[in-house]
């Protein structure tokens, strides 16, 4: 199984992106799918998960702002994001579980978002 995200890229600060991963090589549906970020200097931390019944939650630094979407047909999962800020430069990773095996977490490469003027 692999997930592939892709998406990142540099804006400026108030800016959109849209990231989005897929996985392949599995025939599960994954249960819980998520966007992790770690920056540099910095411990990877949550930004937004998604269950398999859409109920979602988010980090308190990027409500409002974000938003995360799946599709389950797919094993896709998507993180818009709006008004970003500076602080907001990190490698952001997904996550889907279950879709290797039940419980089992699996992770994308990462991809690199820069906010800067």
């Amino acid at each position: 199984v692999q997930l592939q995200a892709s998406g990142g890229g540099l804006v400026q600060p108030g800016g959109s992106l849209r990231l989005s991963c897929a996985a392949s090589g599995s025939g599960r549906s994954a249960n819980a799918m998520g966007w992790y970020r770690q920056a540099p200097g910095k411990q990877r931390e949550l930004v937004a998960r998604i269950t398999s019944s859409g109920v979602t939650n988010y980090s308190d630094s990027v409500k409002g702002r974000f938003t995360i979407s799946r599709g389950n047909a797919k094993n896709t999962v998507w993180l818009q994001m709006s008004s970003l800020k500076p602080e907001d430069t990190a490698v952001y990773y997904c996550k889907m579980t279950g879709v290797y095996a039940p419980g089992i977490d699996s992770w994308g490469e990462g991809t690199l978002v820069t906010v800067s003027s």
